[in-house]
This record gives structure tokens, C-alpha cells and sequence, in this order.
């Protein structure tokens, strides 16, 4: 039985905004680019756009050919687990689209496969060409298309990419147009030069039918053939037997600081002893930013807090952008500072000289008036960390609590002195990332990542 890949990928500029996707179904036997789709959306979300792609590219594989197995490849998270059936679909929006494309090939030849984003280059500039027509009021065209190209100039001078198997490093003969004799909807452009604005949402017109879109495939030689369709093979994942520990899904914890609250600013000790303070403006639209770049990765499937109220409103703006409940975690509140609650560094440097000092040397040492130590936090976190990998082994989740707990979280990982908590930094809103295998090596992955905010 014949294999095709469909990579698809799809993209919004803004979250909900502009938006588009893009599709390519390839020969898995040669390698060869069989058929290309991309379309503007309108306004629409990343999300939207990506599970659009997948269904332009099913449908595109199916026209190709009704009775081919097909392997999705695609760089979004959210939609190969939804669509594997390995993670619920909550959002409303989100169940018709998966619901379309369950219906266009049996679910039994169809498979999905999570790749990186650098080895979905091809969709990915598709998505970006449809988007750059539609900004121009245009529609997509297969005739002023370099996806293919791009992606390929792209990659020349690296690895080949595993599973499309292309040698990049090759001279690709320039392709002709032809429109397939099947017309199959696989709705790729919207709106002519010279026409109505394209339409808000998906943007499609149901009742229109519309041609599909495609590229014959490039005359490769029969070495590149065949070294291509040896790497698609070589990319497919095993079908029996279970990988090892260190070598499956890992549990991955995604560390969020809340936003900024009043006393963020002025640099003043804020634990889980002192006023509980919400967030400011300031911390809302933070947390507002960090909710649109976690949507457009599509990744999270829990949100978890601490119980503090800086943390748990950071949480809840997150968690509505993804359609997630919020569940509370008590181990993850910030140190008690005791008397230091509220005051700046150089006040408790100035009223309680002795007791910094001790603070600053020893983990064990605790803040003046009862508040918790370093090695007693550690011992918190630690076992709120235990607990919640028992619970959600191999999902993705969202953490959203404070410097203190998240820097340790981080310094576990590393197998770091507790004296590396002063040498790292960690801003408000920031995200960072830790990894946990099954065979209980971890590994850090991001720290204090502020780019959602810029």
C-alpha cells in the first residue's frame, strides 16, 4: 500500500489575527513533493489555523490517492497528541476541526508524528505566503510559490532533514503547475485581487467549490530517490516494544513566575507570610503576553498554581486563553520570610545584619522571626515536584509560582548547590522549562525566558 506524508503547519499573526496555513503532501517511497495547499484565513487563532492546515493536507492526500496510508508530520504538540487521541479537546472551537479531519481518511491508516519546527520549513513558508498574500488583499498562488525553495536554501548547508530525507544540498530543476483532474476542496485561496476584503474567522466560502491547488514533484534523480525514501523510513517510529525509560515522553514542567505585583518593582521581599499582594497593571498585561506565546505553542495541558493571589490570577489569565482549569498547589507558595516581609533588601541588610549574613551563607538558616529556610523550601518543593510527576506523567505542565520555588525546581534539576540560587536570575512573567525522564535524569531546557514579553 502506498505512504504519503503530509506536513502541515499553520500560523496567526497576533493570536487571535491574521492568519494562514500551509500544506504539502510528499511520496514517502521517493521523497518526491506531490501536492502543496495554503490559504488565508482571515482572523483567526494559531490554532485554528494549524488544524486547517491538517485538513487541507488530508484532503489533498486523499485526492491523491483514496487508498494510501498517511503520516501526519507536524510541529504542533497540541494537535499530533489531540489528534492521536492521547489528549482531550477542550476547546469548543478547536472539536469540529479535529471532527473534519477524522473524516476524511479511516482513522486506521492515518498517523501522527510530532517534528521540530526546523524540520517543517516547507508548511511553514507556505502558512507565511498565504498570510503575506492575504495582507495584500491577494490570493495565495501555487505559480508565485518559493516555499519549496526557501525551505530548501534554508537547509543547504545542514543535516539533511530527517524524515522528508531531501538532500538540501542539491540543485532543485525548476517545476511546472498542473492542476490535478480530481477538484477537491482543499480550500487553498480566499480572496481575488480586486475583491472583497477576505472574510474574519476561517475565512471559508463551504458552499463554493474550489480547485485544488498543486506542484508536479521535482525529476530527482534515482540516488536522491532513493536515499530519501530510506530516510523516511528510518524516521518512522518503532510499532512494537516499549523505548526506554530515558528515551520516552518526558514530563515536562513549565515553569512560570507570576507578574508583577506593587512590590516587584521596589525589589521587597514578597512571601507567603506577608500581604498577599495581587498583580499591578503591569503584571496583568505581562501575564496577558505569556498567555498569547503558551496559546501559540499549543503545548500545556495542565495549570497549576500556587495559592498565593499574585500566582493564581497570573494563572487564571493563562488558563482561560488555553481553555484550562487552574488547580492549586500549596507546595509551591513562596518562602516565608518572617520579618523580612515587605522590606527591601538593604532594610533587612540595615535592621538585621547577623541573620542576613547567616541567610546568605547557609541553607539552613532562617529568616528573623520564624520564616523558612532554603533546605526547608527545598524539601516542599521537592515533594510537591514528586507528587505532581506521579500525576501527569509525560503531559506538559504549566507551573505558575514564585523566584524561590522555581530557582529550585531549576537547581534539583542541575544537581546544583543550594548557593546557586544567587546566581540566577529570574524576572517576572518569565518562563523557564525542566524535563523529567523516565528513568529520572532531568534536563533544563529554558531559564528565564522574557521573549513573550518583548
Amino acid at each position: 500500500m502506498r505512504e504519503l506524508i503530509v506536513e502541515a503547519d499553520g500560523g496567526s499573526r497576533g493570536n487571535p489575527g491574521p492568519a494562514g496555513y500551509g500544506a504539502v503532501v510528499i511520496d514517502a517511497a521517493t521523497g518526491e513533493t506531490l501536492a502543496e495547499a495554503a490559504e488565508y484565513l482571515g482572523v483567526a487563532t494559531n490554532n485554528v489555523a494549524e488544524y486547517s492546515g491538517l485538513v487541507a493536507g488530508l484532503r489533498a492526500a486523499r485526492d491523491l490517492d483514496p487508498t494510501a496510508t498517511v503520516r501526519v508530520r507536524m510541529d504542533s504538540k497540541l494537535v499530533v497528541e489531540q489528534m492521536s487521541g492521547r489528549w482531550q479537546i477542550k476547546h469548543p472551537a478547536m472539536r469540529p476541526l479535529a471532527a473534519e479531519a477524522r473524516s476524511i481518511l479511516p482513522p486506521d491508516r492515518v498517523t501522527y508524528e510530532w517534528i521540530p519546527r526546523a524540520e517543517n520549513k516547507h508548511a511553514d513558508r507556505l502558512a507565511n505566503e498565504a498570510m503575506d498574500a492575504g495582507k495584500r488583499g491577494e490570493q495565495w498562488s501555487p505559480s508565485g510559490s518559493t516555499a519549496d525553495l526557501d525551505a530548501g536554501g534554508a537547509a543547504r548547508s545542514a543535516a539533511p532533514v530527517k524524515g522528508r530525507g531531501e538532500l538540501r544540498d542539491q540543485p532543485r530543476p525548476i517545476r511546472s503547475e498542473t492542476t490535478p483532474a480530481s477538484t477537491t476542496d482543499v480550500r487553498g485561496t480566499l480572496a481575488a485581487p480586486g475583491s472583497v476584503a477576505p472574510l474574519e474567522g476561517r475565512g471559508e466560502l463551504r458552499d463554493q467549490p474550489r480547485p485544488t491547488r498543486t506542484r508536479t514533484a521535482p525529476v530527482a534523480t534515482p540516488d536522491t530517490n532513493d536515499i530519501r525514501a530510506a530516510r523516511n523510513v528510518a524516521s518512522e517510529a518503532p510499532t512494537t516494544g516499549a523505548a526506554p525509560p530515558d528515551l520516552g515522553t518526558p514530563t515536562t514542567l513549565v515553569l512560570l513566575r507570576h507578574g508583577e505585583t506593587p512590590l516587584t518593582p521596589q525589589k521587597r521581599f514578597s512571601g507567603s507570610g506577608g500581604s498577599d499582594p495581587a498583580l499591578s497593571d503591569t503584571g496583568r498585561d505581562q501575564a496577558d503576553r505569556v498567555a498569547t506565546a503558551l496559546a501559540a505553542r499549543g503545548t500545556v495541558q495542565d495549570v497549576i498554581s500556587s495559592p498565593l493571589a499574585r500566582c493564581r490570577e497570573t494563572a487564571a489569565i493563562v488558563a482561560a486563553r488555553l481553555g484550562l482549569d487552574v488547580r492549586i498547589e500549596d507546595g509551591l507558595r513562596e518562602t516565608d520570610f518572617g520579618a523580612w516581609e515587605g522590606l527591601t533588601f538593604a532594610e533587612v541588610r540595615e535592621r538585621y545584619p547577623d541573620d542576613m549574613s547567616a541567610w546568605l551563607s547557609s541553607p539552613d538558616a532562617e529568616p528573623t522571626g520564624g520564616g523558612e529556610s532554603f533546605e526547608a523550601v527545598a524539601h516542599r518543593v521537592a515533594a510537591a515536584r514528586d507528587e505532581l510527576l506521579a500525576a501527569h506523567t509525560g503531559r506538559t505542565v504549566l507551573l505558575v509560582s514564585h523566584v524561590t520555588p522555581i530557582k529550585t525546581l531549576v537547581r534539583l534539576a542541575l544537581g546544583a548547590p543550594p548557593e546557586a540560587l544567587f546566581r540566577m536570575e529570574l524576572s517576572a512573567a518569565s518562563l523557564s522549562v525542566v524535563a523529567y525522564y523516565g528513568d529520572g535524569n532531568a534536563s533544563v531546557r529554558l531559564l528565564n525566558d522574557t521573549s513573550a514579553l518583548r
